[in-house]
């Protein structure tokens, strides 16, 4: 079954290690997401992405400058 398009907040990156690490930090802030394909709509030098819930901006954003990593691009996107 397909599921409904639905606003996403989608995070890119410049390799795969700082996608992955995304991942891991995300789950343990328990924040809700998963890594994806990079959408049409935008580009990134790894092909991963990191997609959640848009309310989760602010603490990913924190999140990842605690840890040192910097976003590619971050956008909400209806995927």
């Amino acid at each position: 079954m397909l599921r409904k398009p639905q606003l996403r907040l989608v995070i890119t990156f410049h390799t795969t290690a700082e996608a992955l690490r995304t991942e891991q930090l995300a789950r343990a802030a328990g924040l809700e997401g998963r890594l994806i394909p990079v959408p049409r709509q935008l580009s990134a030098g790894c092909g991963l992405a990191w997609s959640g819930a848009p309310e989760t901006e602010k603490t990913l954003r924190l999140t990842l400058e605690g840890a040192g990593i910097q976003a590619e691009q971050m956008a909400q996107l209806t995927i």
